[in-house]
């Protein structure tokens, strides 16, 4: 046995039956070894962020990490963007990069590079793995990372020569995944007295509290106590509609996120952390929520919420209540795109258990008050700020939730960045429907230009548009062997998405705004 097998065998023993992958010369032999070996499901991405980021997406509903499987030092750098909005969201990925053979690497050949340091960034484990008897103890251990809450990046980089000599200890078997912690019974006491003593305080919830069930348990928390609750801006995984709590989300837009967090004098964590901007501006705070709050951690982002929040309810003698009545599921809207419409509509018609992989950037910053009473679905936001995540969120979602219909929210600028994926959907007739939000600008560009203080010339305005020539989503969906479609209306873009979700592959639907 070589040491591409011992890897393939140990993923597989691990758990990880699932490979994102595209391989170049390096990774021959670990391709040779998924090619003997059964029970690794591989697919192939056309550009190494569109495999970093199907991995995300991957992660954030199987619960699980999938490998990825990565081309040297270049090949990991390109897909570094994705890996960034992983990591913020919490997604657990086993990295396989090949790397130059040991003993070629002193001689600088052209794909040399600092694979460990690209790595480091986005990684909470690295290692590069010295001998091909060691591939198997250290694939352990890198699976191991990743499965360690609430999820990790691990990148095992593996010079060549470690991949075809042989491995004589094989495979190694599977490591134990530490427990999620247990919160400090201190910090529940904290927030229990706060929660007593005083008035205008919030419950921010993030990461692994976003699950219905630990939505519940703020929301018996917060009638109990007055208190009100809200999500992170920049959320991995929401679980939301008819049956879950109405949760909505610190505003992006710095005034907007200032003023929806003025009125509150305590702020209790829970997985999550004090709201801060995405950018600095000129004038502005970079903390969101007032000078004189007091920030109340109960939980770390890796700690069990269910268990911390079940005991700060037990602590405040919290009865059991029902959540909220969202009301009736939305109508179809008609006439021209705007965001809410387009939100109505998708409520109206989405299936249920539907996942929303969200990277509406601008338009879609409303959605949320306007799909509370669809379906059940999970919502799947851009967590790292890093565009070019929603064609693979969206591909990576249908493999980790197999049966469940994906809508990808898709601006049409980001969707530039990644629309290999498309190919990929296709090639493995994933049930995605992609919504291209088609406005040909780089909208969110024109805001934040402003919001700096500044009027865009003509200069500036070539940066942000998209115009001149025209991007043709049909054509572009179509030359990765996708079925597409255009329509300039609310209601011929609910026609689309009901043909759309009848079929078993996907389907992009572009629709003028």
């Amino acid at each position: 046995m070589n040491g591409a097998e011992s890897l393939v065998h140990t993923l597989l023993g691990a758990g990880v039956d699932v490979c994102f992958a595209n391989p170049g010369t390096s990774e021959m032999h670990f391709v040779a070894a998924l090619d003997r070996i059964p029970g690794m499901r591989c697919v192939l991405g056309l550009q190494e962020n569109v495999v970093t980021g199907m991995a995300d997406g991957y992660f954030r509903m199987a619960r699980k990490p999938a490998a990825t499987l990565l081309h040297c030092g270049p090949g990991l750098a390109n897909g570094l963007a994705n890996l960034h909005n992983a990591r913020r969201a919490r997604s657990g990925i086993v990295n396989c990069v090949g790397d130059q053979a040991s003993y070629h690497r002193p001689l600088d050949a052209q794909l040399t590079a600092d694979t460990e340091g690209f790595a480091r960034g986005v990684s909470a484990w690295t290692r590069t793995v010295a001998r091909a008897e060691d591939v198997g103890r250290d694939a352990a251990v890198a699976v191991q990372a990743a499965r360690t809450s609430p999820g990790q990046i691990a990148t095992l980089i593996l010079p060549s020569d470690t991949c075809w000599d042989e491995a004589p200890g094989g495979p190694a078997a599977a490591l134990p995944i530490p427990a999620a912690p247990q919160a400090d019974p201190l910090a529940i006491r904290n927030a229990a007295r706060a929660l007593r003593d005083r008035s205008n305080v919030l419950i921010l919830l993030g990461g692994l509290a976003l699950t219905g069930e630990a939505q519940a348990l703020a929301w018996r928390v917060a009638q109990a106590t007055g208190a009100t609750v809200m999500a992170e801006m920049s959320n991995g995984r929401v679980e939301r509609g008819q049956g879950r709590l109405m949760l909505e989300r610190v505003p992006y837009p710095v005034d907007l996120a200032i003023e929806a967090l003025k009125p509150f004098t305590t702020i209790i964590l829970v997985n999550a952390k004090a709201p801060v901007g995405f950018f600095a501006y000129p004038g502005k705070p970079s903390r969101h929520h007032r000078e004189d709050a007091d920030i109340l951690p109960l939980t770390r982002y890796e700690a069990d919420p269910i268990q911390a929040l079940t005991a700060l309810a037990d602590e405040l003698g919290a009865p059991a209540v029902a959540l909220p009545n969202p009301g009736p599921r939305p109508d179809i809207a008609r006439g021209a795109p705007t965001p809410e419409g387009l939100a109505r509509t998708l409520a109206a018609l989405m299936p249920e258990d539907t996942v929303v992989a969200d990277e509406s950037v601008s338009f879609g910053r409303g959605f949320f008050a306007a799909t509370h009473a669809a379906p059940r679905h999970d919502w799947l936001q851009i967590t790292g700020g890093a565009i070019g995540c929603g064609i693979p969120l969206a591909t990576g979602a249908a493999i980790g939730a197999p049966g469940r219909r994906v809508v990808n929210l898709q601006a049409d600028g980001s969707g530039m960045y990644t629309l290999q994926g498309l190919w990929t959907q296709a090639r493995e007739k994933l049930p995605v429907t992609t919504i291209v939000l088609s406005n040909r600008k780089y909208a969110i560009l024109l805001g934040e230009y402003r919001g700096v203080g500044a009027n865009p010339g003509r200069t500036a305005m070539d940066m942000m548009d998209l115009g001149n020539p025209d991007l043709n989503w049909v054509k572009l969906a179509e030359g990765m062997g996708v079925e597409a479609a255009k329509t300039s209306t609310l209601e011929g873009c609910a026609d689309l998405m009901k043909q759309s979700f009848a079929k078993d592959g996907p389907f992009v639907i572009e629709l003028e705004i």
